[in-house]
This record gives C-alpha cells, sequence and structure tokens, in this order.
C-alpha cells in the first residue's frame, strides 16, 4: 500500500477508486484557506469587473476533459492563470453596483462544513440537524427583526423561488381545486389578479408566468413622487377588477425596492387586504436585514399584519450566496400546495419534513452557515455593520447635496444613493452619465449601476460590502469628479 501511494505521488495519478489520500486534503485544504485569506487581503488589487472580452476562458481551456486525472495543485495554479482574470469580485469594497452582497470568512467556514456534510434535507429522518437548525435560526432573525411570532420561517436559495412560493400559497388560500384540477380548459374560474407597484421587482411576474397565471393576470400600480405604491390607486385597481368580474387574490409589497430602495406604505395597504381578503406578500429581500437595526425597524411597520415576507441574508447580513428566508403565517398553505409523499418517501415520525414546503425535493444545508454568522459576529455586531454602512452612504448623499454639478434623485432610506450629474450647459444629461457610469465600470476602480428615475438616466450606488471603509466612498466621490471633467470634454 505504502509503495503504490508514493507511486501515486511520483508519477502525479489519481488513486483508482474513492477519494483523494486524506493527508493530500489536509494540505491542499490548507493552500485554499491561505489562498482565499489572501484573496481577502489583497482584493483591492483587483479590477473590480473582469476585463476579459466575451469567450476568453472558453477559447481558453480545452475542448474535452482530461483522459486522466490531473494534480490538484496544478488545478489550483490555474484558478490563479484562467479563473481569476473572469472572475468580477462582488468582494471588493468599491463594488457598488447592483445590491453590494459580501461574503464573511466564518460563513465560508459554514458553507465548507455543509459541503462537506453533503446533506440532502427533504426528510428529518435524512436531516434531523438542518430541519432543526433551520427552526432555531429563522427563530432568532425574526426575534432579531422584530416580527410577528405568528411568522414562520423557512429557506429557499433567492427572494425570486421565495416569492413564488408565497403567490403559490395565496392562490391555494382561494380553494380553487387548482392543484387537483389545474387552470387550463376551465370555463369556471375567473380571471386571477396579483397587484404590485410599478417599482416591483421582476421576481413577480416571473412567479406568476410559472405558475401559469399570465401577465394578464398582473397589475402595476403607481407611484407616488418617493417611488412607492399609492394605496388609493391600489383600492380603485381592486375595486374596478371585482366589477369586471376578476378575482383579486394577493397584493405584493415592497419594503426596499431593487432601483430606489422606496418602502411602499404597508400600514396604508394593510387594511385594503384585509377588506377585500386578499394575500399581503412584503418583499423586503434587500431591506429586511436592516430591521435589526433599532433605529430602522419601522421599516418593517406593518408588516406584523402580512401574510408573507421575504429577507435575503446573502444581501446584507455577510451570508454567502445564497440563502433567502420566507416568513409564513400560513404554512399549512404552503404544505398544501406542494406536498406529494410518493412511498419510499414515507415515515412514521410526527416531524417536520422540509420538502413538504416547496418545488425541491432535497435542500441544501444552508441554515449553518447564518448559524456561524449570527453566533460569531452577534447581534451588535451585525448592527454594527449595517448601521456604518447606512452611515457611509448618507455621507456620500450629503457631498453630492452639496456640489454645485450633482443632485440627489431619490431619497436615500438606507445604504443606496439615487443621483446624477447634471452640469449647466449640458445638452443631454442622460448621455452623459452613462458615459460617466462606463468610464467608472472599464477601469476596474470601482462598479457602479443604473436605472431610470422619472425617465431620467440615474446612477446608483450601493454600500453594503462587510470591508467597504470611508476610504472607499471617498475614493469612488473622486472618480465620479474626474470622470465627470473628462466626460464634459
Amino acid at each position: 500500500m505504502e509503495n503504490h501511494r508514493k507511486l501515486i505521488e511520483q508519477e502525479g495519478f489519481s488513486p483508482k477508486f474513492g477519494d483523494m489520500q486524506a493527508e493530500d486534503f489536509r494540505r491542499y485544504g490548507h493552500e485554499l484557506i491561505n489562498w482565499i485569506a489572501d484573496y481577502f487581503e489583497n482584493i483591492e488589487q483587483f479590477p473590480v469587473l473582469a476585463q476579459i472580452k466575451p469567450d476568453w476562458l472558453k477559447d481558453n481551456l480545452p475542448k474535452t476533459a482530461p483522459e486522466n486525472g490531473e494534480d490538484f495543485g496544478e488545478i489550483l495554479a490555474d484558478v490563479d492563470k484562467l479563473i481569476l482574470p473572469a472572475v468580477t469580485h462582488w468582494n471588493h469594497p468599491n463594488f457598488h453596483g447592483l445590491f453590494s452582497t459580501s461574503t464573511s470568512s466564518v460563513g465560508i467556514f459554514g458553507e465548507l462544513l455543509s459541503a462537506a456534510f453533503d446533506m440532502k434535507a427533504m426528510l428529518w429522518r435524512t436531516s434531523p440537524a438542518s430541519t432543526e437548525l433551520e427552526e432555531v435560526v429563522l427563530d432568532w432573525l425574526r426575534q432579531i427583526m422584530d416580527l410577528d411570532e405568528g411568522l414562520k420561517g423557512i429557506i429557499y436559495d433567492t427572494a425570486s423561488v421565495s416569492t413564488l412560493h408565497a403567490v403559490a400559497a395565496a392562490r391555494e388560500s382561494l380553494n380553487l381545486s387548482i392543484r387537483e384540477i389545474g387552470m387550463s380548459g376551465r370555463d369556471d374560474l375567473p380571471l386571477l389578479r396579483i397587484y404590485t407597484s410599478e417599482q416591483a421587482h421582476s421576481s413577480v411576474e416571473k412567479a406568476i408566468l410559472l405558475l401559469g397565471l399570465g401577465q394578464k393576470s398582473l397589475v402595476k400600480i403607481a407611484t407616488d413622487e418617493k417611488f412607492r405604491m399609492i394605496p388609493e390607486k391600489l383600492r380603485e385597481a381592486i375595486e374596478e377588477d371585482k366589477a369586471k368580474g376578476y378575482l383579486p387574490f394577493c397584493v405584493v409589497a415592497t419594503v426596499g425596492t431593487t432601483s430606489t430602495t422606496s418602502i411602499d406604505p404597508i400600514p396604508e395597504i394593510v387594511p385594503i387586504c384585509e377588506e377585500h381578503t386578499l394575500w399581503l406578500h412584503v418583499d423586503a429581500a434587500y431591506a429586511g436585514s436592516a430591521a435589526i437595526v433599532p433605529e430602522l425597524q419601522d421599516c418593517l411597520k406593518g408588516c406584523e399584519r402580512a401574510d408573507s415576507l421575504v429577507t435575503n441574508p446573502h444581501k446584507w447580513l455577510f451570508t454567502p450566496f445564497d440563502l433567502s428566508v420566507l416568513y409564513c403565517r400560513h404554512l399549512d398553505l404552503l404544505k398544501r400546495a406542494f406536498a406529494l409523499v410518493p412511498e419510499y418517501l414515507k415515515t412514521s415520525e410526527t416531524v417536520t419534513n422540509q420538502m413538504d414546503y416547496g418545488i425541491q425535493l432535497g435542500r441544501r444545508f444552508r441554515s449553518l452557515k447564518l448559524w456561524f454568522i449570527m453566533r460569531y459576529f452577534g447581534q451588535q455586531g451585525m448592527i454594527e455593520r449595517i448601521r456604518e454602512h447606512c452611515r457611509l452612504a448618507k455621507l456620500l448623499a450629503s457631498w453630492i447635496e452639496e456640489a454645485e454639478d450633482w443632485e440627489i434623485l431619490a431619497p436615500v432610506p438606507f445604504a443606496l444613493v439615487c443621483f446624477r450629474a447634471c452640469p449647466k450647459n449640458v445638452e443631454n444629461l442622460d448621455e452623459l452619465n452613462e458615459k460617466i457610469m462606463n468610464l467608472i465600470n472599464e477601469s476596474g476602480e470601482a462598479y457602479i449601476s443604473h436605472t431610470k428615475l422619472n425617465g431620467k438616466f440615474t446612477l446608483r450606488v450601493s454600500i453594503g460590502n462587510i470591508r467597504v471603509e470611508e476610504r472607499h466612498i471617498e475614493k469612488l466621490w473622486d472618480l465620479l469628479n474626474k470622470r465627470l471633467e473628462l466626460s464634459k470634454h
């Protein structure tokens, strides 16, 4: 056996059967952790956005898989040579596009152990640790967010999937036998209607596509000057639809919209939903994390009466992607919509089987990484980091407000700033701002994104990275002003 092992080491062969040798696993494991630690320490040396052209990586990879196993050291070397140049660095402290997210080192440890356990959380029997830890951790989070204890949590991958399940449960509450006989070919089923604001995330529309409701079922409600759903317009739309014989069944409100992080007036929307017996789902995928901060908890005011709410710890709680939490008041309806138990999965225990609450059979052990994070940072550690991100966003907003050539285009309730350059004597401000954005992004020094507000091309700067400091915001402000001067000529 010893000679066989030496032959493997000398000639670089992989063993014919079984896994990597334990001593190699230890050695490369140490190397990989050191590599990640170095990566985080030196991440600012990398361009934020990958600087390669399309197809560069594909063109530099073999067209077929290797015939024989390769030395893992060579594979790691190719990470530096081939993968790193093609990486957009979401963990870079000057990644300010979309919603800036970041992973924490302790979260990576959680992912590592989860991968080692390779647990498929379907039955309690197959995954007691995942099933029970998830219930505990999500109740911890519910308490920190000051959510109503009637809301019970379940983990999915993304907010898109969480919202899909919420809408499915809402539809199941109508008792229309859709699970049994479907929606097609029926003349006893009116047009079902779901309402959301014109600023809502596209995942709402994708949910109705996947559930077979069709885009005709979606009604987008107008927003006010702060990009919030107008409750009176919602009421009018519901009443008009009822008069037409349609069947309203769900409202999706948003706390922290994608474009501006605006907050729909939940306390005014709740009575409308209750009056018309509509399911209220709240999309707090981004801003839900902010509710752990005492002075920001008002952002979820009214949500204690919601039927369901989604929040994403992978957005602003330093959790490696992916981990989305759906809090639902009616888990029985969610189970009724999705539970399907073939003979080979039947058990005698009276327990929670996570496979009953969604389209997946097996689930990853996602709660482990959130448990690590909540214990390592503690409530105060998480609160202070989010509080600091909000401070930095308001600092940037104050610089913009004081500058003659810039203007704020939306309120800044959290850690996202929407603004644009508006120097005098420039005819096409949309073109100017797009040029500024592209110059910054192409430089690799920072990454910002855009939206359109009231027809204006709007720059977006999101601040939420666990490694971001005030100096990074100063750097970005300097870049913005330099690119403005360059763009004017």
